[in-house]
């Protein structure tokens, strides 16, 4: 079986809990967003790797690699972070730095502190060089309603056709990180895909978003981590673990 698993967002003991109730030897895909917001992106990037789990790259990946470059220029000259990676902060970034263990809140300010671990500080560094490896997406040997099957963060459906020209490859990367659009019902692939929190998984589209906001933890109908089965259309999902 092939399960597609929507933005587990460093939640990693909701990640353990829902790959418990997956059949064993499942082949197990990811569609990015592995980090940020939740407690444990370092584990949960960490268990991607050991794994060999397929993963395509999502956005907060590519915020982990542009302000986490400033993280090891500047590391451990900086008392504090915050002045320089706000936006990344403010999208679960601190909570990322925090897992890594080479940050932690300071009691008196409540500011990012610098922490030096160089056993984190490595890690860090080597999960930045990992996430530079992953493809933008991933188009499987299967096919679903007549159509290949393409794994992606956002959808990528209506700019398929951007993937054969080499001239659009940087317009592509932006849909394929940020667009938040549904598929045009008119399109040649069948798009699984994650990025935008959903409250339920409508499995009889010509689509699946599979993020059902696991990071959403207050608000009825989200605060899931759900996972796609190909094969037999069946939605598994796990509630926030904290």
């Amino acid at each position: 079986m092939t399960f597609v698993i929507g933005d587990v967002h460093g939640n990693f003991n909701t990640l353990k809990k829902l790959i418990s109730k997956l059949p064993v030897n499942s082949e197990f895909i990811f569609v990015g967003d592995l980090i940020d917001r939740g407690l444990n992106s370092k584990e949960v990037v960490e268990f991607i790797r050991k794994n060999n789990y397929k993963c395509v790259f999502g956005n907060h990946e590519e915020m982990m690699i542009n302000y986490g470059t400033s993280v090891i220029d500047t590391y451990p000259k900086h008392h504090y972070m915050n002045y320089y990676l706000s936006d990344w902060l403010y999208n679960g970034g601190k909570q990322t730095l925090i897992s890594y263990g080479i940050a932690s809140i300071d009691n008196y300010n409540k500011k990012l502190l610098c922490v030096e671990n160089k056993e984190g500080f490595e890690a860090f560094k080597s999960d930045i060089e990992f996430f530079k490896t992953l493809p933008l997406f991933i188009e499987l040997p299967i096919k679903k309603e007549g159509k290949i099957v393409v794994i992606s963060h956002a959808s990528i459906t209506d700019f398929w056709h951007l993937t054969k020209d080499d001239s659009q490859k940087n317009a592509l990367r932006e849909y394929l990180l940020f667009n938040r659009k549904n598929p045009k019902k008119e399109v040649e692939i069948f798009n699984i895909f994650g990025h935008t929190p959903i409250k339920h998984i409508d499995t009889s589209k010509h689509f699946i978003n599979i993020d059902t906001g696991c990071y959403i933890k207050n608000e009825d109908g989200y605060g899931k981590l759900s996972a796609y089965c190909i094969e037999t259309n069946e939605v598994i999902s796990e509630n926030f673990q904290s």
